[in-house]
């Protein structure tokens, strides 16, 4: 017996897949270094509203106090005397980026405070703390 080999004709058209492939692999490989970027505290808080409230640009962490008093950074929980060095080894990564306190409305300020002495002691100058713009 022997073996055929099919030959395409000028009616068969042959269609080249590496192209698309490479598209969907450079858009899976964005997409991904994308969103490694967003940093989030791990929780919910209900932020205090102030009419003065503005957008922060560079901040790179978040650290999150819950009404209860619990001090959530990069989604867990953590104790209020470890802040100082976690903040430190978050801010070696981005020297220029700033920490951002989303502070629960009905959290204490002593918390408040704490946390923010904590930041200042890692060497962070740039702190700001969250608030939802009021309205008019």
């Amino acid at each position: 017996m022997s073996a055929r080999r099919h030959i395409p004709s000028e009616d068969e058209a042959e269609l080249d897949m590496t192209p698309m492939l490479d598209i969907v692999f450079i858009m899976l490989i964005f997409f991904i270094v994308t969103t490694s970027f967003v940093k989030e505290s791990g929780v919910a808080v209900n932020s205090p509203q102030a009419e003065t409230a503005s957008a922060q640009e560079s901040a790179n962490i978040f650290i999150a106090i819950t009404a209860s008093g619990e001090v959530w950074v990069d989604r867990r929980p953590v104790d209020p005397r470890s802040v100082r060095a976690i903040v430190a080894r978050l801010h070696a990564d981005n020297p220029e980026g700033s920490v951002i306190i989303q502070a629960d409305e009905a959290s204490s300020t002593r918390m408040l405070v704490e946390v923010m002495d904590q930041v200042r002691l890692a060497g962070v100058q740039g702190i700001a703390i969250a608030a939802d713009k009021g309205s008019q």
